[in-house]
């Protein structure tokens, strides 16, 4: 479980990192089937030649290691104690996509800053002050990730930026790049740190944190990471008038003034 300090962190930085979270046993076979799905992409493993562009995108796969990777119980407890027990959904995987970050100097046209979108309508991707169809960012680490590895870029406190830009859009929400554009320049004073760990180390961020890719990959294997986001049971976060119980760690964010 998370402690006191840690979820403090978590409300003041929007990010946490549960270390260790998959077992790694669990973390090497997640590898071996992205290295069998990247095969069809014509990538291989022990062929560095085959290496030529900066990242591939694929749907992160199912399977036995990737349905015990999503069901780890260190994040489970994580993500009750950041949103409430219950008030989450608990996937049989990952989910998601692997964004899979080759070594090279080539910028990969995916590393701007941003906010992710929480849900689609017929306008296109679209992003709420009550984040519908958003909980967390989930960041699962399946190789080790050092400075070089080109590591997500996180700004902490940024979601505390977030708010008053979704505020104008009421329960309607914003369309999600001009909020996305918007997120990035009102956060444009804070520091930069880097998601940088282990594999099997899982990143629980905030929905509004502003974070980006990053490149060159100056390492010299592949960087493999999921980004799934956690879903919320009721769709999205309560009008905070109607609460009865105190706001979650992740509310307090976008609630409290």
């Amino acid at each position: 479980m998370l402690g006191p300090d840690e979820i403090a962190q978590f409300v003041a930085d929007g990010y946490v990192a549960v270390r260790g979270a998959i077992p790694p046993a669990v973390t090497r076979a997640c590898q071996d089937i992205i290295w069998a799905e990247l095969a069809t992409h014509g990538v291989l493993r022990g062929a560095p030649a085959t290496w030529t562009r900066p990242v591939i995108r694929i749907v992160t796969p199912s399977g036995a290691p990737f349905t015990a990777a999503g069901t780890t119980r260190l994040v489970g407890e994580a993500c009750d104690q950041l949103l409430g027990a219950g008030r989450w959904i608990r996937c049989p995987g990952v989910g998601g996509t692997i964004p899979v970050r080759f070594p090279g100097p080539d910028d990969p046209g995916d590393a701007g800053w941003h906010i992710e979108s929480s849900y689609a309508d017929e306008r296109g991707q679209r992003v709420s002050l009550r984040s519908r169809g958003r909980g967390l960012l989930a960041l699962y680490l399946f190789t080790d990730v050092g400075p070089d590895d080109a590591p997500t870029r996180l700004r902490p406190g940024s979601h505390l930026d977030v708010p008053p830009i979704l505020a104008a859009g009421g329960n309607d929400g914003m369309a999600w790049l001009p909020a996305a554009q918007q997120a990035a320049r009102a956060s444009a004073h804070r520091p930069t740190v880097w998601a940088t760990g282990q594999a099997g180390d899982v990143f629980l961020c905030h929905p509004f944190l502003v974070h980006a890719a990053s490149w060159p990959h100056r390492g010299r294997w592949p960087k493999m990471m999921a980004q799934p986001g956690v879903s919320l049971t009721a769709g999205e976060f309560a009008d905070p008038a109607a609460r009865t119980t105190p706001l979650t760690p992740v509310e307090q964010a976008i609630f409290t003034k």
